[in-house]
């Protein structure tokens, strides 16, 4: 069989033990036809293309083991304010956002800091940026919402709200909200006036649209979804977990597969909240039932055991520095064992977004009181995030084979976030018990990295930066991977935590033709210069989805 592609001259690394290194790799009919040395170029015929790599390293296709896709392409038309700080500042970003926008229901920004004023944010202070049109800012970790008087007299929640446990409308002294939204739930009725709270559902409810939409607003949503695969794309991205859904999610990659216009794998969860009952899991086993291809599948479950430690509603097993609040557990743990252990049951996989050491110990709980019930066997539970642990839990996750789904952009002071939050959630004899990603691993966990976007960039070459720099917290040890261990984890690492293992992460004869080729070379590269080092090419099942500006 001649090959359609083949990349030659390249530094190849396949992430495949067997075979770790090669210069040439074959493509045909969207698979791996051949990896190896100069022999491989045999295979061309007349009809081949073939790149000549110039040396660049060719690696698998990138893993985004977590992140929100759809929500991500939905906010890159919004206000980016990330960065940004001071009062003067704000106006002046959201003024020249309205007037650029003057037809929009709510004026959204995305990335606002918890210390973007120096005061906590009150709907006053977005009073006085705009008054007489809705206008609303999401924090980094997507868990708050500020939102002015105009917006909360919209949504219908100035007078404040009854919440689900764990979302809140903050109410002011007054008797009328603060401004400040915690949760999905909370600011939900907030992104609604935007028209977009259907596409939050996954996330915030577990449902489903009602009336589900019809063509020309699945249209309008896929539109949103190819933008957020064309910036995937554009930094190496060919598989991801989508941490929010729900069947209607699923439908839209459903029919982007069919029309040709999926251009990564994307395996999609049912959501379970704490107000469901058990019966409600039938619809993961459905979804499972009916996503299961190599580009678009469901099987796992996500759910929340806590919040975030800027509005500290994670949970944690002692008070929070200079307040007495611990956070909460968003599952009573008992409940909590017996879901894990009927989902378990299903043949399902779960997904657990805990912070707080807390939450992490009560989650790690629920996976074991599922392997009493059913039998350790080989389910890959993930942890999502960690950010602290306690010591004594730390062996549970290799013992029980629980993956640590990190992020290398988290950290404080790694990449976009500021040290100064660390001073703040964390007292400092705990520091040396956060963000754990080496101790994890030398403890038997698997590790998979991740961005969390549009919580931080997504940019893999920027998050390999982070992870490689990454600077010891004061008296705490270094908690880097090595350069061989970190691509591992955005590549056969988040394939292997995501059940894809069969079908991409490793170059291998026979595996899906997923690949990205970095302008560069990776090992002579310096740790500070990742994140300017670009992407040439990326391909996703033997079609190029991403080529970099003057690479031919």
């Amino acid at each position: 069989m001649n090959a359609e592609l083949i990349v030659t001259n390249a530094k190849v690394l396949t992430m495949d033990a067997g075979r770790p290194r090669a210069e040439v790799v074959a493509i045909a009919g969207g698979k791996i036809l051949a990896v190896g040395g100069s022999e491989v170029a045999g295979l061309a015929g007349p009809a081949t293309r073939v790149i000549d790599a110039g040396g660049r390293t060719l690696l698998p296709g990138f893993v985004e083991s977590h992140l929100h896709l759809v929500l991500g392409g939905n906010e890159l038309v919004q206000l980016q304010i990330g960065g940004l700080y001071g009062f003067d500042a704000l106006k002046a970003a959201f003024v020249a956002y309205a007037a650029a926008n003057p037809d929009n229901a709510l004026l959204m920004a995305q990335g606002a800091s918890y210390e973007i004023l120096a005061a906590p944010v009150t709907r006053h202070d977005l009073d006085r940026v705009i008054a007489d049109r809705p206008i609303a800012m999401m924090s980094p970790d997507h868990h708050t919402v500020w939102a002015n008087t105009a917006a909360l007299q919209a949504a219908g929640l100035l007078q404040g709200a009854a919440m689900p446990h764990g979302h809140e409308v903050v109410m002011a002294e007054d008797g009328t909200a603060s401004g400040e939204l915690r949760e999905f739930e909370a600011f939900g009725p907030i992104l609604a006036l935007g028209g977009e709270a259907h596409l939050q559902l996954g996330i915030a409810t577990g449902g489903e649209p009602e009336p589900w939409p019809d063509a020309d607003r699945r249209a309008k949503d896929k539109d949103k979804v190819a933008a957020g695969l064309a910036h995937c794309a554009k930094h190496g991205i060919t598989s991801m977990v989508n941490m929010d859904g729900n069947r209607y999610t699923c439908q839209l990659l459903a029919e982007m597969e069919a029309e040709g216009r999926l251009t990564a794998r994307v395996v999609v969860p049912f959501h379970m909240k704490p107000h469901m009952e058990l019966a409600e899991l039938e619809r993961a086993s459905a979804m499972q039932a009916e996503y299961h291809s190599d580009w678009v599948r469901s099987g796992f479950v996500k759910m929340f055991m806590d919040g975030v430690v800027d509005s500290r509603t994670a949970f944690m097993l002692n008070d929070y520095p200079g307040v007495a609040t611990r956070g909460e557990p968003l599952f009573a743990p008992e409940r909590f064992k017996a879901i894990c252990t009927e989902i378990d049951r299903r043949g399902l996989q779960i997904a657990v977004h805990a912070i707080g050491d807390g939450a992490v110990r009560t989650t790690i709980d629920g996976y074991e009181a599922a392997a009493q019930a059913n039998g350790l066997h080989d389910m890959r539970h993930r942890i999502e995030h960690i950010e602290l642990i306690d010591r004594a839990d730390i062996a549970r996750l290799g013992a029980l084979g629980i993956t640590a789904s990190v992020q290398p952009p988290h950290p404080p002071g790694a990449m976009d976030f500021p040290m100064s939050t660390m001073e703040t959630v964390f007292h400092k004899h705990r520091w040396q018990d956060a963000y754990l990603w080496k101790t994890l691993k030398d403890h038997g966990a698997p590790v998979a990295y991740a961005s969390d976007w549009p919580v931080t960039d997504v940019s893999v070459m920027r998050g390999m930066q982070a992870a490689l720099t990454r600077v010891p917290f004061e008296g705490c040890q270094d908690e880097r991977l090595d350069l061989m261990q970190s691509l591992h984890a955005y590549t056969a690492g988040g394939a292997w935590a995501a059940h894809l293992d069969d079908i991409t992460g490793t170059l291998r004869v026979g595996m899906a033709a997923d690949l990205v080729l970095i302008d560069g070379d990776v090992e002579a590269l310096a740790a500070d210069q990742w994140g300017g080092t670009g992407i040439a090419l990326t391909i996703a099942g033997g079609k190029i989805t991403y080529q970099g500006a003057g690479f031919a």
